[in-house]
């Protein structure tokens, strides 16, 4: 149980490295303003799920991205262009969540602001 409940700690100390990204934070504070319009705007329970699994999965990318270009760095302090490439895909991957992350927000809030 100890093991288990020290895994927690280190995941915490992940996050806490991961989010010192400049990245990181402007996902998360667009993360807190999509929360606030939402609570402000009272959206139904299964508009909070699908905005609340949109945020984690680009916060949860942007800290695999962070990663992966630590490692990355590790691997190959001179540059590499198949380094690189890596380094793109992870962005890609960033990228390709937030945009689907934007049409969920799109989705749920344009018809309550038209009021439809």
């Amino acid at each position: 149980m100890r093991a288990f409940l020290k895994g927690f700690v280190y995941a915490g100390q992940g996050i806490v490295a991961g989010s010192r990204g400049r990245n990181f934070r402007v996902m998360l504070l667009a993360a807190v303003l999509v929360a606030g319009a939402a609570s402000w705007l009272r959206v139904s329970a299964v508009q909070w799920a699908l905005l609340a699994l949109s945020m984690g999965l680009v916060l949860a990318l942007e800290l695999i991205n962070t990663a992966g270009e630590l490692l990355v760095d590790i691997l190959s302090p001179g540059h590499d262009q198949r380094y690189g490439q890596v380094k793109d895909v992870l962005a890609g991957a960033v990228l390709v969540a937030a945009l689907a992350a934007a049409m969920v927000g799109a989705l749920v809030f344009v018809p309550i602001l038209r009021g439809v």
